[in-house]
């Protein structure tokens, strides 16, 4: 008698406590979530290459899982993809790595966490731990969209010793594009006072035209211009009074930015068996001029990538996941 092929896969939601975010500085929870997809026929005695997918800003693992009548979500995404044959079965992780200021950026920060450390230092031993995983960075890929492609670039530059594959869609980059224009936003928003104005943004239900904007800037500034000398842990790259640009944190800024961190981990770069970089034509936040700006950089230091652009602007484009899948399916080792 032989077996029925499974064509749906399985969400398995683990518990993990954290010893890196542990009396972190917002007092976000140490306890979170990992969330995994495990694709169909899961049980047979084989490991299984993974993927780490990454969320936006604002965003955490289990909206990944987000019920939509017009639109599948990851793990609806998944199942019809290995059920066509177009990718091959994987698992997927979708990690937690909200903050009180919306998100980390996926990486370490005095004034938010370590969450860099907590993604590579912990979830990645603790999903191999725990599910039958091929344990090689070849066999580990990670993407992500908007804040998550950002965060699929960071760890494809500073951790691929852990990731061999990276796609990023839409990732934040040459940030005088991406985030200058939010400036006078914030200042607006903010009225001399960011701690007072995170307060209120989490206390009412209903948020003014630029509430996001600024939320984003604040979240920014926790992660790119951190200042522990301060009473938040991190300077606004503008005068509070004023709204001028204050340039000397702007610079800090900009050692974050992946177009000026290539000459640094270019090294590490051309290691990757994928680097992938995705941008709509249409992106608001004009991250496709980002992504061709950064790909100028790569080319320069001779680093392998593959470039695509799609007709879209920033938001509703999680089908280019399944771009982003494809492509690490044909590229990842089984």
């Amino acid at each position: 008698m032989t077996s029925k092929k499974q064509t749906q896969g399985t969400i398995v939601i683990l518990q993990h406590e954290s010893k890196v975010l542990k009396k972190n500085p917002l007092g976000d929870k140490h306890i979170r979530d990992v969330i995994a997809y495990l694709p169909p026929n899961f049980d047979e005695d084989k490991q299984f290459p993974v993927v780490y997918c990454l969320t936006g800003f604002t965003g955490r693992g289990k909206m990944l899982l987000n019920d939509n009548a017009f639109t599948p979500n990851l793990a609806e995404r998944m199942d019809k993809l290995i059920a066509r044959e177009t990718i091959k079965p994987m698992i997927v992780i979708m990690p937690d790595c909200f903050t009180h200021y919306g998100g980390s950026q996926y990486i370490n920060s005095i004034a938010t966490g370590n969450y860099e450390d907590y993604l590579t230092q912990e979830i990645v031993p603790f999903v191999d731990e725990n599910f039958r995983t091929i344990n090689n960075k070849n066999s580990r890929a990670v993407m992500g969209k908007s804040s998550g492609g950002y965060g699929a670039l960071i760890m494809a530059m500073r951790h691929a010793d852990l990731f061999g594959l990276a796609c990023s869609t839409s990732g934040d980059c040459y940030f005088e594009y991406c985030y200058l224009p939010d400036f006078p936003k914030t200042f607006r928003a903010v009225d001399g006072d960011p701690d007072t104005f995170v307060k209120k943004f989490w206390r009412e239900g209903k948020k003014g035209k630029d509430d996001f904007a600024a939320l984003n800037i604040i979240g920014m500034s926790a992660c790119y211009s951190q200042n522990e000398e301060t009473f938040l842990g991190f300077d606004l790259p503008f005068d509070l009074e004023t709204g001028e640009i204050r340039k000397e944190v702007w610079a800090k800024w900009l050692e974050h930015d992946p177009v000026r961190m290539v000459e640094r981990y270019a090294d590490n770069l051309k290691s990757l068996k994928l680097l992938y970089i995705d941008a709509g034509a249409k992106d608001e936040f004009y991250l496709d001029l980002g992504a061709n700006i950064l790909c100028e950089k790569l080319k320069e230091h001779r680093i392998k990538y593959k470039r695509e652009e799609f007709d879209d602007g920033h938001m509703q484009i999680s089908y280019r996941y399944n771009r982003s899948l494809k492509l690490i399916s044909q590229n990842i080792n089984d």
